[in-house]
């Protein structure tokens, strides 16, 4: 389930249409968070740890049994969800691989279990190649199809994505109805996507699958406040919390509308600094600079910007963080070309509008303003609605003296100022 927000948990914005304003009434509440901020034990993580314990201890006596590497693995998959470490991740694919291949890769749902570990190391068309195995197999056809849509939208292949979602239709499905739902919302279509998503979360709560409660709240939580319906967001990341209190995706969401929202940036740090000391992810500091720039706090604002840029030496990341690599890079005249660098290595791996948002935007901060609007003209324009897309599209015009073009984009922005950020607020201004 987790694929469709594909890495989401590495997203630290969340978007409703908000407006301008600087000050808002006061939607959340310390007390009713404050629980979760101070959890000294991490069942599903304590779970995991106990699982991996048992059943290496019954792989180191019966070897030859290979079943207890998916096992294994399926746990270490949990630890890197919880914990954000990326080793885990990379363990999990070690005996995914290890377990597909003494059975040549004839399990499907091994196979599609692979995948969606290359997935979540936003490798891509390795993850397509996998799937296309195990629908070639035959079995279990459906489940597979399933993740043949998640992997052709995530490579922006819409028409074979399409044709998938066709496929297991099914309108008392939760999987299909979460996917019809990503569909629409791809299409710019946020009201019917709810839609979709609600029906998804009536069939969780019908069930009372307590899995699907958590996955379908906290994705809500992301919809509604798209949506601009921030209080039902706010509340649906706390009914996240209520079933997993550790959900650090849920705490994040409710920083953002604490930050954005309600612009009380001492609580969203508070707040991120609890997540981050059990669930240490490099964008926690992005966000945390993020929150430094608006302040105007200069030397916290490059000092977490560093702190980012050390974690990601650190650790292996693969091509996880290029977005927010060539974004970064891409804001200074004296990097822009690495940034250039990276889009273009996306374009490649993942061409879709976003990816393509990504080298037109490097095109226009080395300067090259006519093949950034080319790009974004053939590429991205109607293609995508994310808000950041926008903005720049926005600037792309503003530089080619495309007044005309900028102003109804212009008016659009300032009803999303919640989704970008206080610190776009004064950029939106002065297009």
């Amino acid at each position: 389930m987790k694929t469709l927000k594909t890495i989401s948990f590495l997203v630290f914005t969340i978007g409703f249409l908000f407006g301008c304003e600087t000050k808002s009434e006061q939607i959340t509440k310390a007390d009713d968070y404050n629980k979760y901020l101070t959890l000294k034990e991490n069942k599903s993580l304590t779970f995991a740890h106990n699982e991996i314990d048992y059943w290496q201890k019954k792989y180191d006596a019966a070897p030859n049994q290979m079943s207890y590497l998916s096992q294994l693995a399926a746990n270490y998959n949990t630890l890197f969800e919880h914990t954000g470490d990326v080793k885990n991740l990379y363990k999990s694919e070690e005996l995914l691989t290890k377990y597909n291949e003494s059975n040549q890769y004839s399990k499907v749902s091994t196979i599609r279990s692979l995948s969606r570990n290359y997935i979540s190391q936003h490798r891509f068309k390795e993850a397509l190649v996998l799937a296309n195995k195990a629908l070639a197999i035959g079995e279990e056809k459906k489940e597979t199809q399933k993740l043949l849509f998640d992997v052709q939208m995530e490579l922006g292949n819409y028409p074979e994505a399409v044709k998938n979602l066709n496929a297991f239709r099914d309108m008392n499905s939760f999987d299909y109805l979460i996917r019809l739902a990503k569909w629409n919302d791809h299409k710019g279509d946020l009201e019917t996507a709810i839609t979709f998503m609600e029906k998804a979360r009536d069939i969780a709560e019908k069930d009372d699958n307590k899995g699907l409660k958590i996955w379908s709240y906290s994705n809500l939580g992301d919809f509604y406040g798209h949506a601009g319906r921030i209080q039902e967001s706010y509340d649906s990341f706390l009914k996240t919390l209520a079933l997993e209190p550790n959900y650090s995706y849920a705490l994040k969401g409710i920083a953002w509308i604490i930050f954005s929202k309600e612009r009380n940036t001492v609580e969203a740090n508070r707040i991120i600094d609890v997540i981050a000391a059990t669930h240490n992810t490099p964008d926690f500091y992005l966000l945390k600079s993020q929150i430094a720039q608006f302040e105007g706090d200069k030397v916290n604002e490059i000092k977490n910007r560093n702190a980012y840029f050390s974690m990601m030496e650190k650790n292996n990341y693969g091509a996880m963080y290029n977005k927010y690599n060539a974004l970064i890079y891409a804001d200074d005249k004296e990097t822009a070309s690495k940034a250039l660098e990276i889009a273009k290595i996306e374009v490649a791996n993942r061409p879709t509008a976003d990816s393509y948002d990504l080298l037109a935007w490097s095109y226009l901060n080395i300067g090259e303003n006519k093949k950034a609007l080319e790009i974004a003209q053939n590429h991205v324009v109607g293609k995508s609605f994310e808000p950041k897309v926008q903005y720049h599209l926005a600037m792309i015009y503003k530089s080619n003296n495309l007044a005309l073009k900028t102003k109804p984009i212009k008016e659009e922005l300032l009803s999303s100022l919640y989704e970008l950020g206080p610190i776009y607020e004064k950029k939106v201004n002065q297009l």
